[in-house]
């Protein structure tokens, strides 16, 4: 594959995860978006959806680190955004363990995790942390307006995903709106991701 379609790669990863779980936390009866994560939505008969959505994200976003070596921009961000889509990847093949009430009929928060749903969560982490690490690292640039973007994507990113992570454990102030900041976090990254494949198919 030329260098451009791996590049266009990174650039339709996020729009397409985010329409694939708008699409289907909508046909969930009992699913609420502004308290449940998106992981969740891998949980039950129609599971299989979102966990070939993680998959398929992680994929097209392993492609998009292949071009990034490739075209050389940064090796230590390629192999941040690899990183990144390993996480995906991972998320698509160990499924959540049940949080904030979701299914129906399971507790808020299980007394103890389950080895898939810790080896979910890890590996969701280090994907989290290193897309915010790539943030900071294709932030330096000539053009102000984007090294001002980058790092603001990477705090804000780290921090309403740490919100998050707060709410999903059942922190009193903020467990209603859980899958809500969840969402604004995801939308910054997959925003950035988007953003920094654009920038660099016009370069």
């Amino acid at each position: 594959m030329g260098n451009q379609v791996l590049l266009a790669c990174g650039m339709a990863a996020g729009p397409l995860f985010t329409i694939a779980y708008l699409l289907e936390g909508a046909g969930r009866v009992d699913y609420k978006p502004f308290r449940h994560p998106v992981s969740s939505l891998a949980l039950g008969r129609a599971g299989w959806a979102q966990a070939i959505n993680f998959l398929f994200a992680g994929l097209l976003s392993l492609i998009f680190a292949m071009g990034l070596w490739r075209v050389g921009t940064s090796r230590w961000g390629a192999l941040l955004i690899g990183i990144w889509a390993v996480g995906l990847l991972g998320a698509g093949a160990f499924r959540t363990d049940p949080v904030s009430g979701y299914p129906p009929g399971t507790p808020h928060q299980l007394p103890r995790r389950t080895l898939v749903g810790a080896l979910h969560d890890l590996l969701s982490l280090i994907g989290f942390l290193a897309l915010a690490a790539a943030c900071f690292v294709f932030a330096p640039s000539n053009s102000p307006g984007w090294a001002f973007y980058s790092i603001a994507s990477g705090v804000l990113f780290t921090a309403t995903m740490a919100l998050a992570d707060a709410a999903f454990k059942q922190h009193q102030r903020w467990a209603d709106l859980g899958g809500l900041i969840q969402r604004v976090s995801l939308t910054i990254g997959w925003a950035w991701q988007t953003l920094l494949a654009v920038r660099i198919l016009h370069t």
